[in-house]
């Protein structure tokens, strides 16, 4: 029982049902914040309520990128679709960049121009309330996205983050400007939030670029992958090198090459590449190795030329 209940659980925690809810949670958002908004005139509950319009494209576009990464490998894309998810996250970054510089416009000109602020306790209640939402659903986000190494999952978690962060500052701000008088602490307060979700999306939009560009693993993942081959080497006396890594959302890869005695059979030097290339995936899970093998002395063309793009990572071996 407990068993179906954990594998029931574990399906709505993945990537695609996760971003379906978040559609639905931008929806709710929206008419929240921009309730809130109608009730007070508040130019920070104004500026929240256009963020949950970029959370709702966002969340949409990433569902859409993440169906599209799901798909297998193909005829036109051999490794698979994984890289979809870092075009959602770089939208994802220019619509919050976007959605900042139309906050700025709106509260410079609040800056200038002060508003009474009305029915300020309903609308700081429906505030809270959407704020609680987000909160929630980024935090099981943030975890389904370590899982399954979801980019564009983590993308739509930050950017729920934000808002949250966003949705606090202005009911403080508020807040502040209702025991003080000071009505123009509600344009100050937006200015705060733009300035904060701007800086948000440039890191997503730099996150996204880093990924296209086939950004190596991380140092964690490099070191088990070392530490497994060096241990293979020690064993069986087989060398490697020219070891090279990156990765593509959910999916990391690396290619290298053992290089094995001459006299060895090709059926043992398979086998043993077999067992390298399941202890590689068992330390990194989600690993696709590329192993060539070679005799032991004996180099690519490619190495000899030194043309070969790994050519200079890894040239001493393990």
């Amino acid at each position: 029982m407990n068993t179906a209940l954990e594998t029931k659980s574990s399906v709505w925690l993945q990537p695609r049902n996760l971003l379906r809810v978040s559609v639905v949670v931008a929806v709710l958002t929206i008419v929240l914040k921009t309730l809130a908004w109608w009730l007070t005139g508040s130019v920070g509950l104004l500026s929240d309520a256009l963020e949950s319009f970029v959370n709702l494209a966002g969340a949409m576009f990433a569902l859409a990128m993440v169906t599209i990464a799901e798909r297998p490998a193909d005829e036109d894309h051999p490794y698979g679709h994984h890289k979809a998810e870092y075009f959602s996250a770089g939208f994802e970054g220019i619509l919050v960049v976007g959605a900042s510089a139309a906050i700025m416009w709106a509260a410079v000109v609040r800056l200038f121009n002060p508003q009474p602020l009305e029915q300020l306790s309903w609308g700081l209640l429906l505030s809270l309330i959407s704020t609680g939402f987000n909160g929630l659903l980024a935090w099981v986000m943030f975890r389904s996205a370590r899982e399954h190494r979801s980019m564009a999952l983590e993308g739509d978690a930050r950017h729920l983050m934000t808002d949250v962060w966003t949705s606090a500052g202005v009911v403080v701000g508020l807040m502040a400007a209702k025991l003080t008088g000071w009505l123009w602490l509600d344009a100050v307060v937006a200015l705060g939030v733009a300035l904060n979700i701007l800086i948000q999306g440039g890191q997503l939009v730099w996150q996204s670029s880093q990924g296209l560009m086939d950004k190596a693993l991380g140092d964690t993942e490099r070191e088990r992958i070392d530490a497994e081959l060096a241990e293979f080497a020690s064993r069986t006396g087989v060398q490697f090198d020219n070891v090279s890594t990156r990765s593509a959302g959910e999916r990391s890869f690396v290619d290298l090459h053992m290089h094995v005695p001459g006299q060895w059979s090709v059926q043992r030097a398979a086998q043993l590449r077999s067992e390298i290339e399941a202890a590689l995936l068992k330390a990194v899970p989600g690993l696709y190795a590329r192993i060539e093998m070679l005799p032991t002395g004996m180099e690519t063309y490619s190495e000899a030329a030194d043309v070969s793009p790994a050519a200079d990572l890894d040239k001493n071996g393990l």
